[in-house]
């Protein structure tokens, strides 16, 4: 399980989030393979999922930064009133996972 799980209903959005932080001291970054392991552990259709990496300081999260998994967000401690996402059509949010074809 991740280091914090977080419940959060966003004004004016129908569903809740589960926002999953993982301190990267204690297991890593939210790697693809990280992340694909907690969306079939914590498969919901009631709560979208949230993906964030937390470290305590940018030079530390440089040398994780090859890790970091497309779609998830990054906190960093030296500058806490930010968030950094990786890529996606939005900002924040749980994002839809693309269906194999």
């Amino acid at each position: 399980m991740p280091d914090v799980v977080l419940l959060y209903r966003p004004p004016r959005k129908p569903q809740p989030w589960l926002v999953l932080v993982e301190a990267v001291s204690s297991h890593g970054p939210m790697t693809p393979l990280r992340v694909g392991d907690l969306r079939r552990l914590l498969a919901t259709d009631k709560a979208g999922l949230v993906f964030v990496t937390a470290f305590p300081d940018r030079a530390t999260m440089v040398r994780y930064l090859r890790d970091i998994a497309w779609e998830t967000e990054v906190w960093i401690a030296q500058d806490d009133t930010h968030l950094i996402h990786f890529n996606g059509d939005r900002f924040l949010g749980p994002h839809e996972v693309a269906k194999p074809r």
